[in-house]
């Protein structure tokens, strides 16, 4: 069993209801029992950079568990973890890295809660000093009287580790570690004399040493030969008890004669309770939100190896890397526990989580921003031109549309209606909802009274499968795509096609229109941009349609979609593969290859941060726009091929027929509700998130109402 810098020998014992620990020293317990019903989360971990350890939660709270356990090889431990993991399947939710990442930028978890989750998935522990849980330094000003939050100078340089800037040139690399035993026992002194004597063979440290002073120390972090070490939970906690000597210990005489009792704070703190208050706001502000990403790369991300470490000047010892060495190929027993004790001692940096750059967090100022007319304007930039510009209108809509999608479960079938000979592959609804059109793999674009309760027209426009349709803004026009390599215009008012637009080469499999401009994808490989002529709502005639763009891909293209703004296209197609487009440009800002084989569907999230995809490797991919980071995978029972969603949760259409609401934030499905007898093929809903309408391979055409 694993404590602060001791490990106590024991005897481990498993049952149907129990987890037993036997110590074999003189522990005060004779045996630990936890019951099994009782845990919330069990980790794996490494201990001195080896898989040996297995971690135990009975609470929620991921920052002290219940038992530690280092066992005598990995066979062992992963026979333990997979027998309580059988019993805990169905009561607890495995979350990974990605999936946390997009609660973070979503803005449901905080900054606090977001690294106390990575520090854990990082195998950090507060019960392994050597692997304790390390939080950054986000303050730069410990001397003035008021502390400036407003003020960027204020804060560290998250992008940069802490002793970067104090650095002669060219920079070097590190001789000590910014996270060891010593260190977090630096900080803790106070609380916990006895670990310190137990570390420093049964005496403090010199007082000089001592941690005496917050602006000091951070000072000495800038400036000393080899002192880097950044800061542990307890700075961003609630508890002040290791900022003051309550235990009233002899900490020792400084060389100016005062003796050390209580850390000095920054002038802007009266007290500890008024330091740790504001160095919490510190690491909630805008400016870290905004950076933390940066300082995440560093210590957890892809700056922490390789190239781009070195890049960074963010190189420590090869020992303190998990794969340094190997411990058991070392022969020599005498040397094995020298590099033992040097591993445990030393320091160790975190596990990698994250092999790409890790996404920004979505903050107010985002939604603030316009577009810029640049060509070369960043993508966070382009990707927010669809927020409102009156920011209390945008407020309640996203409070109503959290609102709605909440009870989203409470969807109920109105009516259903089988009115198609083929599966149906798309719908498209008048402005007023009277009218409902829908295409089919018949051939026909049919024609759905909401007031009559029955269909009204059919149209066939060859004798090859329709593949999607859209409605026109001006609710006259009905645009369809064919797979015999054209696009029709059918008009409402006059009953019957109005144009063909032949561009493709193979099967014209979706389309998009935003502000005159159609946007049509096809099985060749391309997607083609046509700009319409400003009067062309009234007769949309082919002379009237001129190409601006050709965008060429690998494999034949299946689905497309563009932001809320018209300012981002993404691109799915049957090789896997996703790109985002600039539509201003036509430049490729990200392409990903997320799924293996055909992309079914894909669509921004309302904020255009996102991108969802589902596949037919039965996955659904959340990939982050600004990086090309997939951040959420989920792989599902069943494929997914259509879906709407909101950013958090997606009301998906499956293979087997049924609707499942999928709560992205947690990768689960929260409600699983039988809709068709074959695959759900097309999916309508209107923009106050309450109405939906479901196409199937079945034929039927079912209208859904939520019930609040």
């Amino acid at each position: 069993m694993v404590l602060p810098l001791v490990c106590n020998p024991g005897h481990v014992c498993i049952t149907d209801e129990s987890l037993y620990f036997q110590p074999l020293n003189g522990y005060p317990e004779q045996v630990i029992q936890i019951k099994l019903h009782r845990v919330r989360r069990i980790y794996k971990r490494r201990h001195g950079l080896r898989p040996l350890g297995l971690e135990v939660f009975c609470t929620e709270n991921d920052f002290c568990s219940d038992i530690y356990l280092k066992f005598y090889n990995t066979a062992d431990r992963d026979e333990v973890y997979y027998y309580i993991a059988t019993f805990l399947e169905n009561h607890i939710t495995e979350h990974t890295a990605e999936s946390y990442m997009l609660q973070w930028q979503r803005g449901h978890l905080s900054n606090y809660q977001y690294l106390l989750h990575l520090n854990n998935l990082a195998d950090r522990s507060c019960n392994d000093l050597s692997q304790y849980p390390v939080f950054p330094w986000v303050l730069a000003d410990y001397s003035s009287a008021q502390l400036d939050m407003t003020n960027a100078a204020t804060f560290r340089d998250l992008s940069k580790p802490a002793r970067y800037r104090g650095m002669p040139e060219p920079p070097f690399m590190y001789g000590s570690h910014y996270s060891s035993p010593g260190y977090v026992l630096f900080y803790l002194v106070r609380v916990a004399p006895e670990h310190m004597l137990c570390l420093q063979n049964g005496r403090y440290d010199h007082a000089d040493r001592m941690f005496n002073s917050i602006g000091e120390t951070w000072k000495n972090c800038l400036e000393g030969a080899t002192d880097f070490k950044e800061l542990i939970p307890e700075f961003y906690g609630t508890d002040a008890s290791f900022l003051e000597n309550k235990l009233s210990l002899d900490l020792g005489r400084k060389q100016n004669g005062s003796f050390v009792c209580d850390v000095v704070l920054p002038p802007w703190a009266s007290d500890s309770s008024e330091f740790l208050q504001k160095h919490r706001t510190a690491l909630e502000s805008q400016y870290v939100s905004e950076h933390l990403h940066e300082w995440i790369d560093l210590v957890f991300g892809f700056k922490q190896r390789g190239s781009e470490a070195i890049a960074a000047h963010n190189v420590f010892h090869p020992l303190t890397y998990e794969g340094g060495i190997d411990c058991d190929s070392i022969e020599d027993p005498d040397q094995r526990i020298a590099m033992l004790t040097q591993i445990l001692e030393f320091g160790q940096t975190p596990k990698q989580l994250f092999t790409t750059p890790h996404p920004q967090r979505i903050t107010p100022r985002f939604h603030n921003m316009t577009r810029s007319s640049s060509i070369n304007s960043p993508i966070s930039e382009l990707s927010s031109a669809s927020q409102s510009k009156d920011s209390s209108f945008e407020d309640l809509t996203e409070e109503s549309r959290k609102l709605v999608w909440a009870n989203m479960g409470n969807l109920k079938p109105v009516s259903s209606h089988k009115i198609h000979k083929e599966a149906v592959t798309g719908i498209a609804v008048t402005r007023d909802g009277a009218a409902i059109f829908s295409t089919s793999q018949d051939s026909t674009l049919k024609m759905f009274s909401k007031e009559l309760k029955d269909f009204q027209r059919s149209m066939s426009f060859s004798n090859m499968a329709l593949s999607s349709c859209l409605m026109l803004a001006d609710g006259k026009t009905v645009v369809c795509s064919s797979w015999d390599n054209n696009v029709y215009f059918y008009s409402i008012p006059y009953g019957r096609r109005q144009d063909t637009l032949m561009g493709h080469d193979d099967a014209v499999s979706e389309m998009c229109w935003f502000d005159d401009r159609l946007y049509t994808a096809s099985w060749d490989s391309t997607i083609k941009v046509w700009q319409c002529a400003s009067d062309s709502s009234s007769s949309h005639k082919r002379s009237q349609f001129e190409l601006l763009a050709e965008l060429e891909h690998d494999a034949g293209v299946n689905t497309i979609g563009l932001n809320p703004a018209g300012t981002l296209l993404v691109s799915g197609c049957k090789d896997g593969t996703i790109t985002i487009w600039d539509t201003s440009s036509y430049a490729t800002l990200q392409q990903i290859h997320c799924h293996d084989g055909t992309i079914h569907h894909m669509a921004f999230s309302p904020d255009s941060r996102h991108v969802l995809s589902v596949g037919a490797d039965s996955c659904m991919k959340v990939v982050d726009v600004q990086t090309g980071m997939v951040i959420s995978s989920v792989s599902a029972e069943e494929e997914q091929r259509c879906f709407c969603w909101d950013g958090s949760s997606a009301l998906c259409g499956g293979q087997s027929g049924d609707l499942l609401l999928w709560d992205l934030l947690s990768n689960t499905v929260t409600k699983r509700i039988p809709a068709h007898s074959g695959a759900v093929t097309a999916m309508w809903m209107n923009d106050l998130c309450t109405t939906v309408i479901t196409g199937g391979e079945d034929r039927q055409t079912v209208f859904w109402k939520l019930q609040c």
